[in-house]
């Protein structure tokens, strides 16, 4: 460690898309690659298919920092609860993963990989199924987005199903006490790169401006959700359904209360505390301490709900930042590992998640016609985000076209 600044705990980056933590490894199946405009794509053949494309399924990979990983994708697709993928094929569906050359990209950006995929899709394809078009996280507005331009441009994008996992659709969360320690850093670094990311800026509900240290909603934000609602803010061909990973009876995370020590270091940055996010108003989110260069700075939001405790799909926020920082030497007192990422209001396109109200509402006890969706299903249990279950999965493919 330098003696005139803390160590850069930089290297790291929140994923967002279906990834897994076990020894046993799938073997990733022979496969043919696409090049396409800002990505690239796997293709999977499915069990019997041979020549053309037959009965796809087009599934685009969530946000994090730099080129996606489709060997990682697969194997948190296939090595969890539930073999998704190989299912898929075995059901004679030809699987199709959609990866980009820079996932933290704007979605407007990473949209032309998902068309360019859907017409060379449509270009080999052999049979009439219409095709099956969606993604996990950001890939879920990635997609929305795309067929959205296609009908806006007249073009037949000849897809029957839309589909998102845990995307979120009202806004994603990450607490702003934790992309502010991104800027503290005094180092350039990964982590502060993807919160400043343009994707980061278009998903996340509220961030944290590193030139102003002001939370808000983002202009790119803004601009993104002005420019989808331009294209008439959804496809209306497709069928549109969703998937969450969160519940629908308004529980949310028992063990996070609002208020309380989330996370605590010493040794290296000491001192620095954060808070699981709180009502009220100049709520303290965070205390950010470094001694090289000497700097501390309080973070305090007003007008939040209890958004780290929402029902939903869980992120393991500030488990990754505390092993970080214990392997630079720091010491850590961890009391909560997993929070909120994308609540399940958001993923199933039913409620803002601006207001305590909204964001803890029992989605089972609202009308269907609520969600912006045509059907959707939360999970039983609350599970990782974008987290594998045969739940959700077979509710998924219990309703793709013939």
């Amino acid at each position: 460690m330098s003696e005139t600044a803390e160590p850069n705990v930089g290297a790291f980056t929140l994923g967002a898309s279906p990834a897994i933590e076990t020894v046993a490894r799938a073997d990733i199946p022979e496969h043919e690659e696409w090049p396409l405009p800002n990505g690239f794509a796997w293709v999977f053949p499915g069990e019997g298919n041979n020549g053309g494309i037959r009965r796809p399924v087009i599934m685009a990979d969530g946000f994090n920092l730099g080129r996606s990983e489709l060997d990682k994708l697969y194997q948190g697709l296939e090595g969890g609860d539930f073999p998704f993928v190989s299912e898929l094929r075995r059901r004679g569906r030809d699987v199709i993963l959609l990866g980009f050359e820079e996932r933290s990209a704007s979605i407007l950006d990473n949209a032309e990989a998902a068309m360019a995929a859907i017409m060379r899709t449509i270009a080999e394809q052999v049979g009439d199924t219409r095709l099956v078009v969606g993604g996990f996280s950001m890939g879920g507005i990635v997609t929305r987005y795309a067929l959205a331009k296609f009908e806006r441009q007249r073009m037949d994008h000849r897809t029957g199903l839309y589909f998102s996992y845990d995307s979120p659709h009202r806004g994603a969360s990450i607490p702003v006490g934790v992309q502010a320690f991104s800027y503290f850093i005094p180092f350039p670094n990964d982590f502060a790169r993807q919160m400043n990311s343009p994707a980061a800026r278009q998903m996340l509900w509220r961030h944290y401006d590193k030139d102003t240290g002001k939370i808000g909603v983002a202009p790119e934000r803004t601009e993104f959700l002005a420019a989808l609602e331009r294209l008439g803010g959804w496809p209306q061909i497709p069928l549109k359904i969703a998937v969450a990973n969160g519940r629908a009876d308004g529980i949310g995370l028992p063990d996070v209360k609002p208020g309380e020590v989330a996370l605590r270091v010493d040794g290296i940055y000491p001192g620095t505390t954060f808070y699981t996010q709180a009502q009220g108003d100049d709520v303290t989110a965070a205390y950010l301490n470094r001694r090289f260069p000497k700097a501390d700075k309080t973070i305090t939001t007003s007008g939040f709900p209890e958004i780290d405790g929402a029902p939903g799909g869980t992120l393991h926020t500030y488990q990754i930042l505390a092993d970080t920082l214990r392997k630079l030497g720091g010491t850590v007192d961890l009391r909560h590992e997993e929070i909120c990422f994308v609540p399940s209001v958001s993923a199933v396109a039913v409620r803002d998640i601006e207001t305590q109200s909204d964001l803890y509402v029992s989605i089972e006890g609202l009308p269907p016609e609520e969600s912006e969706l045509d059907d959707f299903l939360c999970s039983t249990t609350t599970t990782p985000h974008t987290g594998i279950t045969r739940e959700l999965c077979t509710w998924l493919m219990d309703r793709l076209p013939d």
